[in-house]
């Protein structure tokens, strides 16, 4: 017996995924869901499914599932556009909201304009920073990395120039390397200024991407422990350019950008 599910599609950056509002529409087996949605050519096509629910913790809650069907510990562009759609899809009339994640309850606080949301900030919570100067090997190369996880394992390469980087081949193979026994996400950065920076993303679980936020966040933070760029940066994406605030007396990142909503739709399981 098939029931029909209401979906919202969004991006931040670029970065996009298939909402549902699981307290209307519950959902079984999300994970193989996640890998028949996001198909680009025989589903809805995303980055993965994200599941808005309830919270006994905090106002709502996330799960998210990457294309691959793994599920990831937190989403910084999810967040955003979670705090815009419970705004709009009136869930609630708050502007600051908290949402609870695998990777701990996180604040975010909305702009509005006209009942609209404009721009989203996140509380990204103190990033926790592991090895500064890793040295990984990947195909028959010597690649030094930062590791910095913001919610999730970040590992950031910085270059003088990102077309040096086949990323399709590297990519994969960094993620999978055996020093991250969980994989981990790869970033490419290039440094244009003390408060611009030019990132590409692989994302564990989904390959190249258009932008990643918690990306964002662990490659600021990596420039600031590198010296190589300010505590206030624009991280640059292929999707969008995302603002980056590492706080010096908090020690909290704040990641400010906007979230779309690109189309709604209804689909059969």
């Amino acid at each position: 017996m098939t029931k029909t599910i209401r979906f919202t599609k969004m991006h931040g950056a670029g970065n996009d995924y298939i909402y549902v509002n699981t307290m209307a529409f519950p959902l079984d087996n999300p994970e193989a869901l996640a890998i028949k949605w996001s198909a680009p050519h025989t589903g809805i096509g995303s980055d993965g499914l994200v599941l808005i629910g309830a919270s006994d913790v905090a106002d709502f809650s996330m799960r998210i599932f990457n294309a691959d069907g793994s599920e990831a510990l937190m989403c910084g562009n999810a967040t955003r556009c979670i705090g815009k759609y419970v705004y709009e899809n009136q869930l609630t009339d708050k502007k600051k909201i908290t949402l609870e994640t695998l990777s701990g309850i996180k604040e975010i606080a909305l702009t509005v304009r006209d009942e609209n949301v404009t721009e989203v900030t996140v509380d990204m919570g103190v990033p926790v920073i592991g090895e500064t100067a890793l040295e990984v090997k990947a195909g028959g190369v010597w690649y030094t990395g930062t590791v910095v996880s913001t919610g999730n394992t970040h590992l950031v390469i910085f270059t003088e120039d990102l077309h040096t980087f086949d990323i399709p081949v590297i990519g994969p193979q960094l993620e999978n390397h055996p020093l991250f026994p969980d994989r981990t996400n790869v970033e490419f950065v290039c440094v244009q200024s003390p408060n611009t920076l030019r990132m590409r993303v692989w994302e564990r679980g989904s390959g190249i991407t258009m932008a990643c936020g918690t990306g964002a966040c662990a490659t600021a933070v990596a420039g600031v422990v590198n010296h190589k760029n300010d505590r206030e940066v624009a991280v640059e994406m292929d999707g969008g350019t995302l603002a980056i605030h590492w706080d010096s007396d908090s020690g909290k990142v704040f990641m400010t950008g906007a979230a779309v909503t690109v189309f709604e739709g209804e689909i059969n399981v």
